[in-house]
């Protein structure tokens, strides 16, 4: 039985997600649970954008003070705690997401994955399942940690072996493994692996996204939430729908527009950011706009 100040807690966290009842731990809750998740609370770096990164450590307060949640540090942490909290088997692996076949073999550390175990399911025998709230465009429901391709809402994703379980003869499993993203995306795959994830170690990880000159996340503000079948999208000055069949862009050609498409379309919370952040935000989105047009949009 969790304790009365958990449960209260617990029960914010669910309303946040649109939820008026604990879903069971078992396969259809977490399924029930992820859905809602990426549905409701946007991946975003608006934060990190602004010049305030949000510490890691107060992920679960924000999602229940109605804040921002983040990136995928923050969005992992939290969504852990929910699961764990309801009773799932929960533990963490260190990912490293590339976009780049030369950054395919990197080992750092930018990105918390989650395991979650003890579910078996006639698809996935070993009960083990990647839950992920922070790939920011990625899966509505867990993946099953089995090796092959796996279709949810039209998408297809793929897990392979791990390099390091694949040299010493391994099979894929909980510990390691590669990740194939979906077709069109702004990521192509994540190494999945043992390496040092601690908090201290996430915590390193996370300043340096947060605040070093070359991070990827201070160059455009970002928001992502996956609603379905749907993958949604602002990047900079240009809104995007994608699902399986189809890919929407559109620019945003005015503040409003822009700001609109930011918190009704992709819902992110801005009830912090103060008219002249907004200004000198829409400022430098227009400039990098400018920029990337100037370039031939590469």
């Amino acid at each position: 039985m969790t304790a009365p100040h958990t449960d209260a807690r617990l029960d914010a966290y669910l309303s946040r997600i649109g939820l008026t009842h604990r879903p069971p731990v078992t396969i259809g809750g977490l399924r029930e649970l992820h859905r809602a998740h990426v549905g409701r609370i946007p991946y975003d770096n608006l934060s990190i954008y602004l010049g305030r990164p949000d510490p890691v450590d107060g992920s679960v307060d924000r999602v229940l003070s109605g804040g921002r949640l983040g990136y995928c540090f923050h969005q992992n942490t939290a969504l852990e705690w929910l699961l764990t909290a309801l009773g799932f088997s929960v533990s963490r692996r260190h990912g490293h997401v590339w976009a780049r076949p030369e950054h395919q073999l990197g080992t750092e550390l930018n990105h918390l994955v989650l395991v979650v175990s003890g579910l078996p399911a006639d698809d996935n025998p070993g009960g083990h399942w990647w839950a992920d709230a922070g790939m920011g465009e990625g899966f509505a429901e867990p993946l099953p940690l089995v090796r092959g391709d796996h279709v949810l809402d039209g998408w297809t994703f793929g897990i392979g072996a791990g390099y390091g379980a694949q040299a010493a003869g391994r099979p894929t499993g909980p510990a390691a493994w590669t990740y194939r993203h979906l077709p069109g995306g702004v990521v192509s795959g994540v190494v999945v692996t043992s390496r040092d994830h601690s908090p201290e170690a996430v915590a390193s990880s996370h300043h340096a996204l947060g605040t070093g000159a070359e991070s990827p996340f201070r160059r455009v503000v970002v928001a992502q939430r996956i609603d379905g079948r749907v993958q949604r999208c602002v990047r900079g000055l240009v809104h995007q729908t994608m699902t399986p069949d189809s890919r929407e862009q559109r620019d945003l050609t005015s503040y409003d527009d822009w700001r609109g498409a930011l918190v009704d379309d992709l819902m992110v919370p801005v009830d912090d950011v103060t008219p002249e952040e907004w200004t000198a935000l829409w400022e430098r989105a227009r400039a990098a706009h400018r920029a990337w047009d100037e370039a031939g949009r590469p």
